[in-house]
């Protein structure tokens, strides 16, 4: 019987040294300042100095991603408890916030019943959060007009749940021959046909003219983790004018903004994608137990080749990336005026460990199948890359967007340590933080400004703030913020796990 990977918890590694050398013994290129740096010497403490965006460019180097809650009202509105996220994301001392929360552009493609939609209806809840963060931002660190604030406009596509968070209610580009007999979907009616698509480009068009009088600086296009437009993506066997080649399964994003702009709406845009994926992952039944999921390994994908279900992916062997469609994609970006890119990877419902690395999984998920730093270093090496593309769009005198980077929150207390190497290094614009800013939004401020962080804040990836909302209950840290760790839901989801083994 085979083994699980022996795994390193970050917490044994001493030093910088310590990390580097664990890094070159996994055969990792992956670099690792010697101390943090300070205020204007930290290369995350820096502005940046390309393109503007709403007139203005972010005055340091890390960003807060999309982090939601499950936790808005029934009708897709604002509630205390995601008023108190956006504040802390203004206490987190970004200076740029990309998307703050998933918000639905309609009802039905909301991924659960709690999730924010953005709407006429919701206006004037959108435009108070976004002066709340700015409220918190401005109290914490005084100026403001180098902060930068988007929102992430979605559809859940396949992971829809809009009525019943334990009700499946999926619609997809393509029939997948692994993925919908995990999500419900038995019949082509679950298929959006060509001529649904265009409401849905006027929702997005709708739903940017919203953001825009909300004071939004600018819109995510939201394609990444197996929603909805990441989906098309990877529409390679779906007939009609959406799918089959790279021009058709791109041509919602292009309809998307050229419906914004033909609507006179200025508003920047941006694009969250996924520029990888792998096929899905399930735990090794050989060394599972009751309650305890074995490490993950790949779906039988034997009788799919070539792979033509994904996006990014290497069709003859599915779980490593190609990169050729990336790079049009990216070209497409520059060409549309995009103005942000922000760079993720596959999708925490079927093959997390290269979403978001972690030592911990969720309730529905599987045991490391490689050491997470190994997870971490695939998108660190990715985006650099595809940086170095954009280069050759920079030397021939085209605007090129920022591109913020993902996957640090494994790097804990090396997080700043690692962020200033690869900024320096030019491997990426911004280091984005997600799942990390639950537990200490101020992570990274405290590193710039006082050196130090705390250590007992630090997200050690437990995954409760995946777990939670899994099983039906609002999404937070439970383990260290004692906002989470003092209510009834912790109470429950410690009984849920106990339960489970």
């Amino acid at each position: 019987m085979d083994e699980p990977p022996r795994l390193v918890r970050l917490a044994t590694l001493k030093s910088p040294a310590d990390f580097r050398a664990h890094a070159i013994s996994l055969g990792l290129d992956l670099p690792c300042d010697d101390s943090i740096l300070i205020g204007s010497a930290s290369p995350l403490a820096q502005p940046w100095t390309g393109i503007p965006i709403n007139g203005k460019r972010p005055g340091n180097r890390w960003t807060v991603q999309p982090m939601e809650g499950w936790d808005g009202s029934p009708t897709g509105g604002v509630t205390t408890e995601v008023r108190r996220r956006w504040r802390r994301f203004g206490e987190s001392g970004a200076k740029l916030v990309f998307g703050g929360e998933a918000m639905a552009v309609r009802p039905d493609g909301r991924a659960n019943p709690r999730q924010l939609v953005i709407s006429e209806a919701t206006l004037a809840d959108l435009a108070s959060l976004r002066e709340d963060l700015v409220a918190a931002h401005r109290e914490r660190f005084g100026a403001t007009d180098d902060l930068i604030i988007g929102f992430q406009l979605t559809h859940s596509g396949r992971f829809c749940r809009p009525s019943d968070a334990t009700r499946a209610e999926p619609r997809v580009a393509y029939r997948h021959p692994i993925l919908d007999r995990r999500f419900g979907v038995i019949s082509d009616a679950q298929v959006f046909t060509d001529d649904e698509l265009p409401r849905l480009v006027e929702a997005y068009v709708a739903a940017a003219g919203v953001a825009r009088r909300a004071g939004a600086d600018f819109v995510d296009i939201k394609h990444c983790h197996g929603y909805l437009l990441h989906e098309f993506l990877g529409a390679h066997t779906r007939p009609g004018r959406y799918g089959g080649s790279f021009e058709n399964r791109t041509r919602l994003l292009r309809e998307i903004v050229a419906g914004i702009r033909a609507s006179g709406n200025p508003i920047d845009l941006g694009v969250r994608l996924s520029a990888f994926d792998f096929v899905p992952f399930r735990p090794d039944p050989a060394l599972s137990r009751p309650g305890k999921p074995g490490p993950g390994v790949p779906e039988d994908f034997a009788g799919c080749l070539p792979y033509r279900f994904g996006f990014g992916v290497n069709p003859l062997n599915p779980v490593e990336p190609d990169l050729t469609e990336t790079f049009l994609f990216v070209d497409l970006c520059v060409e549309l005026g995009i103005k942000v890119l922000n760079l993720s990877a596959g999708s925490p419902y079927y093959n997390p460990h290269i979403q978001r690395p972690a030592m911990f999984p969720p309730s529905d998920g599987y045991q490391p199948p490689e050491d997470p730093l190994v997870g971490v270093a695939r998108q660190i090496g990715v985006v650099r890359r595809l940086v170095e593309h954009l280069g050759h769009h920079r030397a021939a005198g085209r605007a090129v967007p920022l591109v913020v980077g993902t996957a640090y929150s494994y790097l804990q207390e090396f997080l700043p340590l690692v962020a200033q190497a690869v900024l320096r290094a030019g491997w990426v614009d911004s280091v984005g933080l997600g799942r990390a800013v639950l537990s200490y939004p101020a992570m990274l401020a405290d590193a710039v400004n006082c050196g130090r962080m705390d250590a007992k804040l630090i997200c050690r990836t437990f995954s409760d703030c995946t777990t939670a909302p899994r099983k039906g209950l609002i999404s937070g840290c439970y383990p260290l913020d004692r906002y989470y760790a003092d209510r009834p839901e912790a109470r429950r989801l410690k009984e849920l796990k106990r339960a489970a083994g």
